[in-house]
């Protein structure tokens, strides 16, 4: 484990397993954050209000750690002419176990996150609807790798870091 991390483990969960980081342990950026680091997140502030909350209320009980796939995936669209072209990262709650598996399988990732694009139609493209969609395939993608190969997923969601479509 790196140096600085502490984490909280379920009673429930395995001593193989990742650990969940409580958010009072998270790693800020700006603060020595190292690769994928953990992002500094509007969490505290009230919906509708621009004001932050008081620390340690609101938000996430567990910090998220984010990590940017490097290469774009490009598929095209189920049924369609047209095909997409996105980024993705992940977010975990989890340890840096889970995005150190994430890089031991990426290309078996890659693979299943193509596949799962492949079942992507133009309606959901174009909605908000549809691409939250995408995110929960995608994200059920990378976690059945990770399931198959490590014994646990980890990814909590995805999120697009860039979305084309032609």
């Amino acid at each position: 484990m790196q140096s600085g991390w502490f984490s909280v483990k379920p009673a429930d969960a395995h001593d193989d397993e990742p650990r969940l980081v409580p958010k009072s342990e998270e790693k800020r950026a700006g603060a020595g954050g190292g690769e994928g680091g953990h992002g500094e997140s509007n969490e505290g502030a009230s919906a509708g209000h621009g004001k932050p909350t008081p620390k340690g209320e609101g938000g996430d009980k567990y910090a998220s750690t984010y990590y940017p796939l490097e290469k774009e995936f490009t598929s095209n669209l189920q049924d369609s002419v047209h095909f997409v072209q996105v980024g993705i990262a992940v977010s975990t709650p989890y340890d840096e176990r889970v995005v150190e598996n994430i890089k031991t399988h990426e290309i078996a990732i890659r693979s299943q996150v193509l596949m799962a694009l492949g079942e992507t139609t133009e309606e959901e493209v174009f909605t908000a609807q549809g691409k939250r969609q995408i995110q929960d395939r995608l994200a059920k993608a990378i976690n059945g790798v990770l399931k198959e190969k490590e014994g646990f997923g980890g990814v909590s969601n995805v999120y697009f870091t860039n979305f084309i479509v032609q």
